[in-house]
């Protein structure tokens, strides 16, 4: 390789031509994440196939847009710091080698703000259209936050980085086919949002940044999946089927993955773990299997791990049990509840997870830290009473955002 520095030969010229040999930054790297919390944004990327010539990544460097914020660091994942919370930021992720920086590329949109969990409806007369906050990274008490305008009990929770969605309604099928959205960052009443496909609750619900899911549900057990794009208004459009009809169900995802766990009502299918790919329509595949059956068990997840937490057979439960979603395979003991419970509702940010007990009706809210496994610890208190049936999301949902 011809020399860097001073004046090239015609020669030296010709052979840099011919392999390319000139000074070169890295290529783009690729499959950035965006996980953005309170006025921060960790970013995690794949390195380069292409590293530059002279070959040999030294660094990386992220740049927010708007703002110019940045980080630089040798490796993934690299945290981007004095951030506006409600502001929506891309970052372009350059790696550099001791020719310079080379190609960025570009992440999609994420908003830094307060990791907020909602709590909605129940059981108890007194919660029946009660919309609820905690600041999930914070323990304390839950503050109110709102009413939805009709009835909510037994239905489940969706929601992106801003909005947040109940789908489902009471059991008895009055406002069953349901969904109404609020604005996470901006306390209020829920709108309407559209209609399921059909009347149910005791479903099982996750989302992505993008997309929301309900699966199975009653009166059944039914085997139908449907989804909604969670920034645009609209009835939901039918996504599948089930491989096991059930109902009583708990749900979690990642980025890319949905998982729902619970019973098909007779028992045999109690155990089964289904999951689905958010982004492609079509069957749930078999998972694995719970470490206890069980059904009404509440549920969160990060981008990795997935958590079911409670739940009953024919008494409630106080066992907590993880999954590694990208990977297929039985669920693993976690660690315990503080006391048994089921029929409750969970959230999370990318770190803590946290359960509202349904079953039996008090307004205790437990948490863990979700990549430890251990028991659970007192969170603090709902405001009021929610019961049975209450939903519950968060703006992390998937773990993609918050």
């Amino acid at each position: 390789m011809p020399s860097y520095s001073g004046v090239w030969t015609l020669p030296a010229q010709m052979q840099a031509t011919a392999g390319q040999n000139w000074p070169q930054g890295p290529g783009a790297p690729t499959g950035i994440i965006v996980i953005a919390g309170d006025t921060v944004a960790t970013v995690s990327f794949t390195a380069p196939t292409f590293t530059g010539v002279p070959s040999g990544i030294t660094g990386y460097r992220v740049t927010s847009s708007p703002g110019g914020f940045s980080a630089t660091g040798a490796s993934s994942p690299l945290t981007v710091n004095g951030l506006t919370n409600g502001t929506s930021y891309t970052f372009a992720v350059q790696a550099t080698n001791s020719t310079g920086y080379g190609l960025a590329g570009t992440s999609g949109s994420a908003t830094p703000g307060v990791p907020t969990g909602l709590f909605a409806g129940g059981s108890n007369s007194a919660s029946w259209t009660v919309i609820e906050s905690v600041n999930i990274s914070t323990l304390g008490n839950g503050t109110d936050f709102g009413d939805t305008s009709a009835r909510i009990e037994y239905a489940c929770g969706l929601a992106s980085s801003t909005r947040g969605l109940f789908a489902g309604g009471e059991w008895n099928g009055t406002n069953a086919n349901t969904i109404e959205y609020v604005t996470i960052a901006s306390a209020g009443n829920s709108s309407d949002f559209g209609d399921l496909t059909a009347a149910r609750d005791f479903s099982g619900g996750f989302s992505n940044q993008t997309r929301g899911v309900v699966c199975g549900g009653a009166p059944g057990p039914t085997s139908t999946t449907q989804y909604v794009t969670i920034a645009t208004t609209g009835n939901a459009i039918d996504f599948g089927v089930l491989v096991v009809a059930a109902q009583d169900l708990a749900g979690c995802s990642s980025p890319t993955r949905g998982v729902v766990a619970g019973s098909d009502f007779t028992g045999s299918g109690i155990q089964s773990i289904q999951y689905i790919t958010i982004a492609s329509t079509g069957n749930s595949t078999n998972f694995g299997n719970l470490t206890n059956g069980r059904e009404n068990m509440s549920s969160c997840s990060t981008s990795t791990r997935g958590i079911f937490a409670g739940g009953r057979v024919s008494v409630e439960s106080n066992i907590i049990d993880y999954i590694t979603i990208a990977t297929t395979g039985n669920a693993t003991d976690f660690g315990d509840l503080t006391s048994a419970a089921a029929r409750g509702a969970g959230c999370s940010n990318t770190t803590r997870g946290i359960f509202m007990r349904g079953s039996p009706a008090v307004n205790t809210i437990d948490y863990i830290t979700i990549a430890s496994t251990g028991n659970a610890a007192d969170f603090g208190d709902t405001a009021v009473i929610h019961g049975s049936g209450a939903a519950g999301l968060s703006n992390t949902n998937g773990g993609v955002q918050i």
